[in-house]
């Protein structure tokens, strides 16, 4: 059998890692924009075009391969309709059709949805359009600055459209105030035609991935990304510099109740999703949360799985990815456990010097043996003429550190980065006893008022 991936990050590196485990006969095809040399070695045949969103070519690909089924990894193309392309050649995904897709693909969407259907852990938030008719810049503006003025001046504004992470700005950490505030607001909506503004909600935040069929919902461990460029949280937003996940696959700051209040959102939101959009969503619902003192509130969705979160939870998968897919496309979820070895995880990313505003280019990087459990997943990098790797301008390879306590996997993911050779930088900080602590420390206090 053939299963098809498509994508060519870490995290598709870490999916068909996943899938080369599989006790099946499989053969997996790839379609990429970029080789990548940590998926290409498991790959029969591997398709590079100029775009993840070139359909034509995409469909051109699956029809000669033929594939069962095909998982989706990075979100333009999921959001773009990548599902509803191949499954007109009869190759269904694991990931949500286009109208699904807006789950991650338009934040307005997704608040919208969960104020419609009166779901839990909604923030306090307003959608703001773009001027027209009679509807002056004006109006918006000073529509927007009442809403922030309500909130006291502690607010989140939210680009509606996929930014890769980045495009989120929170007052006292990227905004100065709320002039700096309504001045980005203003950007967001000329480029999207609509900006999320949001209240600005204390507490610690945490990421949750299920896989669903559209009716069951599968839980992977929770991991807590860090997307801060540098050490002690500062700097610009990236798409994510790290990640763990303990050991009993929750987090040294969470209760047992949190994560029922997270799977109660997402099981509200999925049967939202089915009933607005009148058909089923299968794929990947990850959420991320934050914990506060008033409960679980959400984030956002996305529709895939997390980079790097897939770097943490694919490694200690214990089921056969390509059962665990099957009954996610046939609606057998409910009878296929999704199983996960009992061991913390931390993910560090080296990233090129520079990055992200500036990052560096082209500059070769080397590779040595790498310690003992511990993965490395290729990311933006490129294979050169003479095989050599080169940085491809953004983060550049993922060092996961596996073990039985989140302190040993955070020495050999540490130790994984000794192994990468050439002008980047990662954070020491992620995973380390001094930063959790920090964490459980201010869950502990916010608890308590």
């Amino acid at each position: 059998m053939k299963v098809l991936v498509v994508g060519n990050g870490a995290r598709e590196n870490a999916i068909v890692e996943a899938f080369s485990r599989s006790k099946h006969n499989l053969e997996i095809v790839v379609f990429a924009d970029k080789v990548n040399p940590g998926i290409k070695k498991f790959a029969s045949a591997y398709e590079v075009a100029s775009s993840l969103l070139d359909f034509e070519k995409l469909r051109e690909f699956a029809a000669k391969e033929k594939p069962e089924f095909a998982v989706v990894g990075p979100e333009a193309p999921i959001v773009a309709g990548a599902a509803d392309e191949l499954e007109k050649l009869g190759i269904p995904c694991v990931a949500p059709k286009k109208l699904g897709g807006q789950l991650e693909g338009s934040k307005a969407f997704t608040r919208k949805l969960m104020q419609k259907y009166e779901i839990v852990g909604n923030p306090a938030f307003a959608v703001f359009k773009k001027w027209s008719g009679d509807i002056s810049e004006a109006d918006v503006m000073e529509a927007m600055r009442k809403f922030v003025e309500a909130l006291n001046g502690e607010f989140v504004v939210k680009a509606d459209g996929l930014q890769g992470g980045k495009g989120v700005k929170v007052v006292g950490d990227h905004l100065a105030g709320i002039a700096d505030g309504l001045h980005y607001a203003k950007r967001c909506i000329e480029e999207d035609g609509y900006v999320v503004i949001e209240e600005k909600l204390i507490g610690e935040e945490f990421s949750l991935m299920y896989l669903t069929d559209g009716e069951t919902l599968a839980a992977m461990p929770a991991v807590q990304d860090h997307k801060r460029a540098y050490e002690d949280d500062k700097g610009p937003n990236t798409g994510g510099m790290g990640t763990y996940s303990d050991s009993n696959h929750s987090l040294p700051f969470l209760t047992a109740e949190d994560l029922v209040q997270a799977r109660e959102i997402t099981q509200a939101m999925l049967e939202a999703v089915n009933e607005e959009t009148g058909e089923k969503f299968r794929g990947v619902m990850y959420g991320g949360f934050m914990a506060t003192k008033a409960g679980v509130r959400l984030i956002e969705y996305n529709a895939r799985f997390g980079d790097p979160e897939a770097e943490n939870v694919f490694p200690i998968m214990e089921s056969d990815f390509v059962d665990v897919c099957r009954a996610v496309i046939s609606g057998n979820l409910k009878n296929t456990p999704l199983e996960f070895a009992k061991k913390a995880t931390v993910c560090k990313y080296v990233v090129p010097n520079g990055y992200p505003d500036a990052p560096i280019k082209g500059e070769e990087i080397k590779v040595f043996g790498l310690p003992e459990n511990c993965k490395a997943y290729y990311a933006s990098v490129d294979l050169d003429s003479e095989g050599r790797l080169r940085l491809g301008g953004s983060r550049a390879i993922a060092l996961v550190g596996i073990a039985d306590s989140l302190s040993k996997a955070e020495r050999i993911a540490e130790e994984g980065v000794k192994s990468i050779e050439g002008p980047v930088f990662h954070r020491r900080d992620i995973g380390t006893e001094a930063l959790i602590n920090r964490r459980v420390i201010h869950m502990q206090n916010i608890r308590k008022q």
